[in-house]
């Protein structure tokens, strides 16, 4: 892939009116929401379910990419085809997780740094030769009193600006997600200068190692009050839109790619709501923002599913179902035209459908 090959990816993934769905959980974690639904966790499950994901009809229509993770990207169907061949007969463009994961930074205590730098090189050539077109790195900040400090954000802004550099290396596009977590009781206000802070970091990264912004795509949190933040202090979708839109304006490049928008821990219908506000807002100041809003997201499409799912065969029918029920809703966020009445019952495909319970 050549620097413009690059460019083109990138918009392929933001543009379109569609979003990334995020299949990416590590194997910890997808078995730990398996054992909360009651879903035995073994990898012959995990394939199952993320065949279920992948095969749901009609998926390209709402999503441009998914992001998978090493073990799925080696995976493939019950027949025998593989993931990534689904994918791409489906006109959707693979991406992998390269990160490891956050681990605590040390000597500062409540902090983590994300780790995987050690041989990257190497597993961005053997996943670009696999068939993977993009990559993704997460980086975490959680709020506190004292928290992230300037050692902590610059750690992560330099590790993400390395990765970035050795993706378009290897001609993969990175998608950079500094996410400012939501875990804690800090203000709006408090996120907004948070999220400042990182996304300056980022991007004075990005600069000193080369990394073509036209070639990369943004992963962000929203500007919002911390989820344990005091409940007489409510905010409405338009604040989250004007306080999320006016903190990128400020600090992220025009010439970034693209920007998707990560769930956090938002319910899936807050999550659809606050994005489709957010593009209504563009409606009315399309010429001050430079570049395509999207989402990115994994639970906030995918919980709904699983509970659906519930390790058993006779509900992938109806689980799918639900996967394209919330991705379709994304997609109408996308142009502003969703509506809390597309949550109702017997609304669309969804939202009537009886399925078989898991025996506990």
């Amino acid at each position: 892939m050549t620097s413009d090959g690059l460019v083109a990816t990138a918009q392929a993934l933001v543009g379109g009116g569609r979003g990334l769905l995020a299949i990416d959980e590590s194997v910890p974690t997808c078995n730990t929401r398996f054992a909360d639904a009651g879903i035995d966790q073994t990898e012959e499950t995990r394939r199952r379910y993320r065949e279920l994901l992948i095969t749901t009809p009609h998926l390209a229509e709402c999503i441009s990419g998914v992001i998978l993770h090493d073990e799925t990207i080696r995976q493939g169907k019950r027949d025998g085809t593989s993931f990534l061949q689904v994918l791409a007969d489906a006109g959707i463009i693979p991406g992998i997780k390269v990160d490891t994961g956050a681990r605590p930074l040390a000597l500062h205590p409540s902090e983590m740094v994300t780790e995987g730098l050690d041989g990257l090189r190497g597993r961005l050539q053997e996943y670009s030769a696999l068939g993977a077109r993009f990559a993704k790195w997460r980086a975490v900040f959680p709020v506190g009193v004292r928290s992230p400090t300037a050692c902590g954000v610059e750690a992560n802004a330099h590790a993400l600006g390395r990765y970035a550099a050795l993706c378009q290396e290897a001609n993969l596009v990175p998608v950079i997600e500094p996410e400012v977590l939501m875990t804690g009781t800090h203000t709006m206000a408090r996120c907004g200068e948070i999220t400042r802070h990182v996304l300056c970091s980022v991007f004075e990264q990005m600069h000193r190692q080369g990394v073509r912004l036209d070639g990369l795509v943004l992963k962000v949190n929203m500007v919002l009050p911390g989820l344990d933040s005091p409940p007489a202090e409510p905010v409405t979708m338009q604040e989250v839109a004007d306080a999320t839109l006016a903190c990128l304006l400020e600090m992220v490049p025009p010439a970034v790619a693209g920007i998707v928008f990560l769930s956090g821990g938002q319910s899936c219908e807050r999550a659809s709501a606050r994005l489709n506000a957010l593009n209504r807002q563009t409606a009315f100041a399309r010429a001050r923002i430079p570049w395509s809003l999207g989402f990115s997201y994994a639970r906030a499409i995918q919980q709904p599913a699983l509970h659906i799912w519930g390790g058993l065969e006779a509900n992938v029918g109806a689980a799918q179902q639900a996967v394209s029920h919330r991705a379709a809703c994304n997609r109408a966020a996308l142009r502003g035209d969703y509506d809390a009445a597309m949550e109702q019952p017997g609304y669309g495909t969804p939202g009537s459908v009886r399925v078989k319970q898991q025996a506990h």
